[in-house]
């Protein structure tokens, strides 16, 4: 399984509209096909920028498929950001390969 992991700084004077936003957003990246599900997290550390971090992690089982999705749609939708927010919001982006996991369970 491949994650597609996008972290975001929010400016303050945004955060309740880019929350608000984001929530809309996560479904139109699922509705591409490409991911099987999203995890939405807020970065519990303090920010030495300020503002709120949040990471949004896109589950997919195939790198063909997280290879689409970048060609295909990953433009056009980081855009949408970009327009209605400019720079107060800042993201990186990273690919990751999930090499095992493990699970316990709690009685």
């Amino acid at each position: 399984m491949y994650i597609y992991n996008v972290t975001s700084n929010i400016d303050e004077s945004i955060h309740n509209q880019w929350l608000t936003w984001i929530k809309e957003h996560i479904p139109q990246v699922l509705a591409t096909g490409k991911f099987k599900g999203a995890t939405l997290t807020r970065v519990l550390v303090e920010e030495d920028l300020g503002g709120f971090t949040y990471s949004v992690q896109y589950r997919t089982h195939s790198r063909e498929a997280l290879d689409e999705y970048l060609k295909d749609h990953a433009e056009t939708l980081r855009m949408d950001a970009v327009k209605l927010f400019g720079d107060k919001v800042l993201s990186f982006r990273t690919e990751l390969q999930i090499v095992d996991e493990y699970t316990v369970n709690f009685n």
